[in-house]
């Protein structure tokens, strides 16, 4: 029991940090009075960067608690949003955050490197782990309460 309650803590954890961060965060800090581009860029990357490093860890633990031995047969569907937070984490540190920090160092170094899509793709690769984290916390709670509800006859 207590390892579903970790099932269903940690991605409602990692859920609210990216909401707090991607969605609240990083769009206020610019709106500061006396915040400078090179400023809330800096912050920006170290806020990111530490977010990152904590997701990491949230879906190491996640990791652990899927393939715990007590839960070795893990559920078809729940294997599936797992590889689909591999896959998106993955994806956003490896491909996503490279050229998002190549963009923070031009700006830093005064150049104006104009639009790119990168902020958006990687916009869409939080939403797509908010999306994934809610569905393995909503599985884990289905689990905790089939557990603990009577049978049904």
């Amino acid at each position: 029991m207590k390892i579903e309650l970790w099932r269903v803590a940690l991605p409602v954890l990692w859920f609210g940090m990216i909401a707090a961060i991607s969605f609240i965060e990083a769009p206020l800090k610019f709106q500061a009075p006396g915040i400078t581009i090179p400023l809330g860029l800096g912050i920006g990357r170290l806020v990111f960067a530490t977010l990152n490093i904590v997701e990491g860890v949230i879906l190491l633990a996640l990791t652990l608690l899927s393939f715990w031995p007590e839960s070795a047969r893990i559920a078809g569907s729940r294997l599936l949003v797992w590889f689909g937070l591999v896959f998106v984490f993955a994806a956003k540190v490896a491909f996503v955050r490279p050229p998002l920090n190549a963009r923070t160092d031009e700006v830093l170094a005064g150049a104006a490197p104009g639009q790119s899509p990168w902020h958006y793709i990687y916009i869409a690769c939080d939403v797509a782990t908010m999306v994934l984290v809610l569905v393995l916390a909503v599985m884990a709670a289905r689990s905790i309460l089939r557990t603990v509800a009577p049978a049904k006859k």
